[in-house]
């Protein structure tokens, strides 16, 4: 009897190291065939220029294509969660996506449990943007406006699971203000939406304002980080302008789906981070206004686990993700 229980954890041992073994195998052969990258917002946004310049040095450095794909909205992460957890099928996503089935709660994935980390990529603060005939220039004004006119006042999102969603979502919930939600498709087409007045308030990434703000196409009442953001010196921070709890950073990540294996998932962290510290990737990066910040697979999705915590209580206690 013991030794056939013997030879039965031998077996498993052995199966277990034979699986281990496999995995390492496959990942240094990873990748062998065509990787797509899929981004769940439209082209032309933040996220979407990230994955193309990523996907193309990574094309060059796997000898492989990388095909970015723009899946926008909840589908596309879906489509993400439902693929072969093969390494490769990524997506390049942001820090909306911890909260996508609190805000969304007919999301058919769970952001934490359907999904494996793989390395976050960059950061930027968002700009509260505005439409220059507003009647409001600072974070003061614009709470005083919307506290006149409750219910009044719209703000744009690049759509329900985005980072600019939840960054004004928070602000909402801290500044004690009704102000209503008008999602979009995309960053382009919420900006439009300020662009036109049809929104008052846009939680934009900040490296793309610039040029409008020269423009005086757009006014910029603060910006959401705890420092000023060196492209935008004159800018102040929300919580200098009166609204002390209040700091928000938005972050993109590269996912992939739930089950990928470890090595697998140590290989494309790694190249990843390679990419993104090549001189004219980091520039590029730079020049977005964006701040590269790379973690590995697990730490990443030790962040992931906590905002999901962390922004889900306050989305749920707002009574968010009704729909």
């Amino acid at each position: 009897m013991m030794n056939s229980r013997v030879l039965c954890l031998g077996a498993v041992a052995l199966l277990a190291a034979g699986s281990a073994a496999f995995a390492q195998t496959d990942a240094a052969s990873y990748p062998s065939q065509r990787v797509t990258f899929v981004v769940p917002f439209s082209a032309g946004s933040n996220t979407d220029g990230q994955a193309r310049i990523i996907a193309d040095k990574l094309g060059e450095l796997w000898k492989q294509p990388v095909i970015v794909e723009n899946r926008p909205g909840v589908p596309g992460t879906a489509s993400v969660a439902k693929a072969p957890p093969d390494g490769y099928t990524l997506m390049l996503t942001s820090s909306g996506h911890p909260v996508a089935n609190v805000i969304t709660r007919s999301a058919p994935f769970d952001p934490v449990k359907d999904f494996a980390g793989v390395t976050q990529t960059t950061s930027v603060p968002a700009a509260l943007v505005s439409p220059p005939e507003l009647p409001a220039n600072t974070v003061g004004e614009f709470i005083a406006l919307a506290k006149q006119k409750p219910g009044a006042l719209n703000f744009a999102s690049a759509g329900t699971a985005s980072t600019s969603y939840l960054a004004g979502e928070v602000f909402k919930q801290v500044a004690k203000i009704d102000i209503v939600h008008l999602p979009h498709k995309g960053a382009p087409e919420a900006m439009t939406s300020i662009l036109r007045n049809d929104s008052q308030l846009y939680f934009g990434s900040a490296n793309l304002t610039t040029e409008l703000l020269d423009a005086k196409k757009i006014g910029i009442l603060a910006v959401s980080s705890g420092k000023r953001f060196p492209p935008l010196p004159n800018v102040p921070t929300v919580k200098e302008s009166g609204l002390p709890d209040y700091e928000y950073d938005s972050w993109f990540g590269v996912m992939a789906p739930a089950g990928t294996s470890k090595p697998i998932l140590a290989k494309a962290s790694h190249d990843i981070a390679q990419v993104l510290q090549m001189p004219d990737v980091a520039q590029a990066m730079k020049n977005q206004g964006l701040i590269v910040v790379t973690q590995a697979p697990d730490q990443f999705d030790a962040m992931i686990k906590s905002e999901a915590e962390r922004y889900g209580k306050i989305l749920r206690d707002a009574g968010v993700g009704a729909n």
